[in-house]
């Protein structure tokens, strides 16, 4: 059964799903407030009205998701269900393993390094922003880390060009982050660096456009930007790196071990990998990643329209490496900072408050952001400005 209501705009909603029709659902939608939040973010109004429908009984089963035995053919089905979709989004190949996991992404700034290299081998790393900068810091208690380049002479607002980078070719593997969620920067495509593996933390930018997965040896995101809630991490593996774990790595960090139990070698966290599932179904309708990209492409050039147009803005990434998913921007003073967001709460614009270590604004425009929620800040913002001059 689709997500979204199918019901003509004068009938009621659906009184078994509770889902409702489009009219309706936009109705809801301009009376909602629009959640800005970097993650856990915003969801699609249509699977939290799935969820809410099926939170007490399952299809039929008597149970909530969150009740059922992972083991049990319920749940079994869920997870096989999910894992397809994800698989038919991305294209993702059949040499590659997908791991749906605990522990956030920067239980993988360990993982990584003790399933992929040995004791004391060399790997490279790219420091872009905060999050790169923080899996380095990890993989030094693991390995020998060169770092190839880094952003943060330029106050990580740049991407270091790549006749700068020194690269290793005998490293174990490359690592980099295609988004730097606080920072606002962003990769225009995909680093080429030879025969090493690349690695890729894609946790703000993964389902938010096509990417060739075969072009990796492994891609990892936390859920809460683009997949559902808090709690899930997604892995994608080549099979060819699963056999380079340590002996002495821990069970559950093991990539084959999981592999092998159909990420089953413990409880997973089976209710956040149903919601996965439900928005996994969602992009499908919303006619997958190539639609997304038109659509998150259009968001995110509305709101950097109206920051350099505004003369009262700013956002301090160079053009070229701009985030679509996460925009930072400042106003002329922090008294004026503050005000802007203590306003725009009231107007129904939550969580734009940018990341502590930087200050400022931030929207995160993630897949379920939509753009009456960007015009809507737009207007805001415009408006904001014309009366703080």
């Amino acid at each position: 059964m689709p997500l979204t209501s199918r019901l003509k705009a004068d009938q009621t909603p659906d009184q078994k799903t509770g889902l409702k029709n489009d009219s309706q659902q936009r109705n809801e939608l301009m009376n909602r407030p629009f959640n800005f939040s970097a993650g856990p973010a915003v969801l699609p109004q249509a699977v939290l009205e799935r969820a809410s429908a099926e939170m007490s009984d399952y299809a039929g089963s008597g149970m909530s998701v969150m009740e059922m035995s992972h083991r049990g053919k319920e749940f079994i089905k869920i997870a096989e269900e999910a894992e397809a979709d994800f698989r038919e989004l991305l294209a993702i190949p059949t040499n590659y393993k997908v791991l749906f996991l605990q522990g956030g992404a920067m239980l993988q700034f360990s993982a990584i390094p003790l399933n992929l290299c040995s004791d004391g081998a060399e790997v490279d790393y790219l420091t872009t922003g905060y999050w790169s900068d923080r899996a380095v810091t990890e993989a030094k208690r693991h390995c020998r880390v060169s770092l190839v380049a880094s952003g943060e002479a330029d106050k990580f607002t740049t991407i270091p060009r790549c006749s700068q980078w020194q690269l290793n070719d005998k490293a174990a593997y490359f690592h980099y982050c295609a988004n730097e969620t606080i920072h606002g920067v962003e990769f225009p495509d995909i680093p080429d660096v030879g025969a090493v593996p690349l690695v890729c933390d894609m946790s703000s930018t993964i389902l938010s456009r096509p990417v060739d997965v075969s072009k990796f040896g492994l891609i990892y995101a936390g859920a809460q930007k683009n997949i559902g809630p808090a709690g899930l991490t997604v892995v994608i593996v080549r099979d060819d790196l699963l056999d380079r774990a340590r002996p002495n790595i821990p069970y559950l960090l093991n990539y084959k071990i999981l592999a092998d139990n159909a990420s089953m070698a413990n409880t997973p966290p089976t209710y956040a990998w149903y919601i996965a599932g439900l928005v996994f179904k969602w992009v499908k309708e919303q006619g997958g990643l190539s639609a997304m990209a038109k659509l998150n492409q259009r968001k995110s050039q509305m709101l950097y329209k109206a920051i350099d147009e505004s003369g009262f803005y700013k956002n301090p990434v160079e053009h070229n490496c701009r985030s679509w998913m996460n925009v930072p921007f400042t106003a002329p003073d922090e008294r004026l900072e503050k005000l802007f967001l203590e306003e725009a709460k009231k107007a129904g614009l939550l969580t734009l408050a940018g990341h502590r270590s930087v200050g400022g604004m931030r929207a995160s425009l993630y897949n379920a952001m939509p753009v009456e929620g960007v015009t809507k800040l737009t207007e805001f913002m415009a408006d904001f400005a014309r009366r703080n001059r």
